[in-house]
C-alpha cells in the first residue's frame, strides 16, 4: 500500500492529538508494543498536518522536497502525489540516479566529484533529462568533462548557486560557506561562461539562506540569543531579495532559467514573498524535529520520533536506555541531541548525555523505569533518524497501517 498524504478527513479528536503529550506518546507505545526496539514511528496525521501547513506556509509557492532530511524514498513520492510538491532537491549524485527510478525533476543539491556516477548520468539520455547538477565554478565542470568530453557524453543539465550568506556589518559572515559567486555581477559572468560552454546547459539558480531557513529565532530559555537572531533575520532577507533579483536578472541576460530555487523550512513565509523565487527546496518540517520547536512563525507536529528500551538500573534514581546517541550535524551543543520526550520528567546526565551504546537518565519518573520501558525521543532536525533506522512504522490511530523502509533499509548509504 502506498503511503497516502492527500487524505482528509482525520477525525477531529485526533487532528492535534500530539499537543496532548499524555495522549500521543501512550498511544503510540501502544501501537508499537510489538516492535523491538529502536522503533521509528511516523504518525499519519501528523505528517498530513505537516506537509498541509508547509504549503500553506510557502503560499502558493511550488515545494522541492529536500530529500536528506526524510531518506525514506515512500514519504518522498507521497509528498510528489500532493498537488503543490514538485521536484527532489537531492543531496548527492547517486542518490539522484536512484531516485530518478520514479522522479523525474532532480536537482542535486551540492557539487559532485562523484565519477562514477557522473560517467552514467552523462551516457544515459533520459537520466541526463532527468537530473541537474549543481555548480559554482569552471572547475566543476572541467571535472565533468574529464570524465567524458561534450562531444562523448549527453549535455549536462546544471544549476547556479549564489551565496545567499549575509556579511553583516560588525558580525561578519552570517550564514554558511558555501558557493563562492556573491555579486549579481559575478553570477552574471559564470552564467555567461556556462552558456559558451558545449556540453551543458544552464537551466536553474538557487541559493539558500541558511542563517534565515536554519537558525531558531526563538530558542527555549535564551530569549537575548531569539532577539539577536530576530535582528539579523529582519536586515538579512531584504539584503538577499535585493541582490538575489539582481543576480537572477544578469543571470538571465544569458539564458531562460526553468527555476529559481531558494529557502528552506524555516523561511517559507519569508522566501515565498521573494518575487525572483519560483520555488522552495524544503524537507525538514515534514519530520518536525524539536530544532524546529525553536521558530516564531509556526509549530511542527512531531511526526517523527523513535523509542528505546531501558535495560538496566544503575542505581535508585537511574536508569540507562540502550542506545540514544543520534547526533544532528553542526555546531557541538545540546540542541544538536535528541530530546526525550516521554515519560516526561527524565534528564540526561551531563557526564554521559546521549551515547552510541547507552544513555543513563535520572529525574523523577527514572524512578519508576524498569527494563523493558520504552522511552520516547524525537530527533534534533533532518536526516539523523534514518541513518539508524531500517524502517519506520506508520501509526494511524492506534495501530501501526504499514511500515516503510528508509534508505538504509533499502541498502543505501549514499552520505
Amino acid at each position: 500500500m502506498a503511503l497516502d498524504l492527500r487524505k482528509r478527513g482525520i477525525p477531529a479528536a485526533d487532528a492535534a492529538t500530539w499537543t496532548s503529550p499524555e495522549e500521543y506518546w501512550p498511544a503510540l507505545t501502544e501501537a508499537t508494543r510489538h516492535l523491538d526496539a529502536p522503533v521509528g514511528a511516523l504518525h499519519l496525521g501528523a505528517l498530513r498536518h505537516n506537509a498541509l501547513d508547509m504549503l500553506r506556509r510557502a503560499n502558493g509557492m511550488p515545494i522541492r522536497v529536500a530529500s536528506k532530511s526524510l531518506r525514506v524514498r515512500e514519504v518522498v513520492e507521497a509528498l510528489l502525489r500532493l498537488p503543490g510538491y514538485r521536484g527532489v532537491l537531492a543531496y548527492t549524485l547517486a542518490e539522484a540516479l536512484w531516485l530518478a527510478d520514479t522522479v523525474d525533476d532532480l536537482v542535486v543539491g551540492y557539487p559532485t566529484a562523484e565519477l562514477g556516477s557522473i560517467r552514467r548520468l552523462a551516457t544515459d539520455a533520459e537520466l541526463a533529462r532527468r537530473i541537474t547538477l549543481m555548480i559554482d565554478s569552471p572547475a566543476q565542470l572541467d571535472l565533468i568533462d574529464s570524465v567524458l568530453p561534450p562531444r562523448a557524453r549527453e549535455p549536462i543539465r546544471v544549476c547556479l548557486e549564489l551565496d545567499a550568506s549575509w556579511d553583516a556589518p560588525l558580525l561578519g559572515h552570517l550564514g554558511v560557506r558555501r558557493s563562492p559567486v556573491h555579486d549579481p555581477a559575478d553570477a552574471g559572468a559564470l552564467a555567461a561562461y556556462v552558456v559558451a560552454r558545449p556540453g551543458f546547459d544552464l537551466v536553474g539558480l538557487m541559493s539558500y539562506e541558511a542563517q534565515i531557513a536554519g537558525v531558531v529565532n526563538r530558542p527555549e530559555g535564551r530569549p537575548v540569543d531569539g532577539a539577536v537572531n530576530r535582528w539579523m533575520q529582519s536586515r538579512s532577507m531584504p539584503e538577499l531579495v535585493e541582490r538575489r533579483s539582481r543576480a537572477v536578472a544578469a543571470v538571465r541576460e544569458h539564458t531562460e532559467l526553468e527555476f529559481v530555487n531558494g529557502g528552506g523550512t524555516g523561511s517559507l513565509e519569508r522566501t515565498s514573498a521573494d518575487p525572483s523565487i519560483t520555488e522552495i527546496a524544503a524537507g525538514s518540517g515534514i519530520f518536525g524535529g524539536h530544532l524546529f520547536d525553536g521558530y516564531e512563525q509556526f509549530t511542527p507536529a512531531p511526526a517523527a520520533a523513535f523509542a528505546l528500551d531501558v535495560v538496566r538500573r544503575p542505581g535508585p534514581v537511574h536508569a540507562t536506555i540502550l542506545g540514544g546517541g543520534w547526533i544532528a550535524s553542526g555546531p557541538p551543543a545540546a540542541d544538536r541531541l535528541p530530546r526525550i520526550v516521554w515519560p516526561e520528567g527524565l534528564r540526561m546526565e551531563p557526564r554521559e548525555m546521549a551515547g552510541e551504546v547507552q544513555t543513563p537518565v535520572s529525574g523523577s519518573a527514572a524512578r519508576r523505569l524498569a527494563p523493558g520501558d520504552r522511552v520516547w525521543f524525537r530527533h534534533t532536525k533532518s536526516g539523523e533518524l534514518a541513518e539508524h533506522l531500517n524502517e519506520f512504522a506508520v501509526v494511524d490511530g492506534d495501530e501501526v497501517v504499514e511500515t516503510v523502509p528508509t534508505y538504509r533499509g533499502e541498502g543505501k548509504a549514499f552520505l
